[in-house]
């Protein structure tokens, strides 16, 4: 019996010791293919900070997405997994510049991904080209990355000169003849304000108040009573997500009645829906073409379901969404010509792309296959109600708060 016992624990130790060799030979193998290191900022800290986490959380879900299917497709070798590089940025575009270029330089990353928001793209854009560093643009839209003439960063959305007209087309098509303009003095929203003020005025649309307001702000209570005393028909905030919550406490307790009122950034953003819900939600707009209702898009529901899954809220239907296309679009390219930084750029600037947003082309910096969009608040959630051609819903004037 003690024999028998003796010879099972031997062929027990063997057969172990064979596992454990395989299992060595099987890690030797997988280190041996090593990640694709791929860098990036976010604004962890600082005034967008409570931003930052739409796109930080797209990212992540997309690296998740393509590891767990076996790693970043690479034209001409196997698949690598994907390993993030990221720093914080703290909100600070210098930070933004220094950071980037250590990644490039010490990190040595194969591929970069974009920042969050359009200063920091436009600090940005000289690194790229100084390095010849191919980065695909998400959270901005500004002309003056086209004015800048990179050739290695294109803009995921759609620059103000583009997006002002539209906007005008749909107040025209709902009968607003009249608005108040809000304006954070931040370059973004300055440079909308640029093109939206003569937009307006040749639609004679008439603009009652017209106010700008520092990134500092803690009190709206002059601005928003100066929009109640005009009685103005639209409410246009040009505003980031901390000030867009600050417009609604204050429109809220002073009772604005106004049938559109529109929030530049901030509706769409998950916090703004915790600290905000029912009535005071309800009826706010804010930029953005896309849903996972739109069935012209089959990626865009499975994207939703796939962030709700892993993160428990909703993405931004801006920035989330823009942030993962941007890595779809880079994916698609690497598939097809590899990591050369030369054959990237050329392939990014000629090819059209599948995204969960549809198709995305690029014409210089500019997306010319997405046409800007507007999104409202209704029953809760954020539906499509211009451009025609894509909405899910027709506009509703706002009615009330809480």
């Amino acid at each position: 019996m003690g024999t028998k016992n003796r010879k099972i624990t031997r062929r027990t130790v063997l057969a172990g010791a064979a596992a454990t060799g395989a299992s060595f030979a099987i890690h030797r193998r997988a280190r041996a293919v090593e990640p694709v290191k791929i860098g990036f900022t976010m604004p962890k800290t600082g005034y967008l900070g409570v931003a930052c986490p739409v796109a930080y959380q797209a990212y992540e879900l997309w690296r998740d997405q393509v590891n767990a299917a076996g790693g970043l497709k690479i034209a001409g070798s196997e698949p690598r997994p994907i390993e993030f590089i990221s720093y914080d940025d703290q909100s600070e575009p210098s930070k933004t510049v220094q950071i980037y270029q250590k990644m490039i330089t010490q990190d040595k990353v194969d591929l970069l991904l974009s920042p969050y928001g359009t200063p920091f793209h436009l600090a940005l854009g000289p690194v790229a080209e100084r390095h010849k560093f191919p980065i695909v643009g998400s959270t901005s839209n500004s002309t003056l990355l086209r004015d800048l003439g990179v050739k290695y960063m294109w803009a995921g959305q759609q620059a103000p000169d583009v997006y002002a007209p539209e906007m005008v087309k749909f107040m025209q098509s709902v009968g607003i003849d009249s608005a108040s303009m809000l304006t954070l003095q931040l370059p973004a929203s300055l440079e909308f304000k640029k093109f939206l003020t003569p937009e307006l005025e040749k639609a004679g649309i008439r603009l009652d108040a017209n106010d700008e307001y520092p990134n500092s702000i803690t009190d709206m209570t002059a601005m928003v009573g100066s929009v109640k005393a005009a009685g103005s028909k639209a409410v246009l905030g040009l505003s980031y997500p901390l000030d867009s919550a600050l417009y609604v406490k204050t429109a809220r307790e002073m009772k604005i009645d106004v049938p559109m009122q529109l929030l530049f950034i901030g509706p769409a953003l998950p916090f703004f829906s915790q600290q905000y819900t029912g009535a005071d939600l309800e009826g706010l707009m804010t930029i953005g073409e896309w849903s996972p209702s739109q069935t012209a898009w089959p990626k865009a529901k499975p994207f939703y379901d796939a962030y709700m899954a892993k993160w428990n809220e909703k993405p931004d239907y801006l920035d989330s969404v823009i942030s993962y296309a941007s890595c779809e679009i880079l994916e698609q390219a690497v598939a097809k010509v590899g990591l050369d930084h030369e054959k990237l750029r050329e392939v990014i600037s000629t090819d059209t792309f599948d995204t969960i947003k549809g198709p995305i082309k690029f014409d210089g910096n500019d997306n010319v296959a997405t046409k800007p969009g507007l999104l409202q608040v209704q029953n809760g959630e954020l539906e499509i109600v211009w451009p025609k051609e894509i909405a899910t819903a027709t506009f509703k004037p706002k009615q009330g708060w809480s």
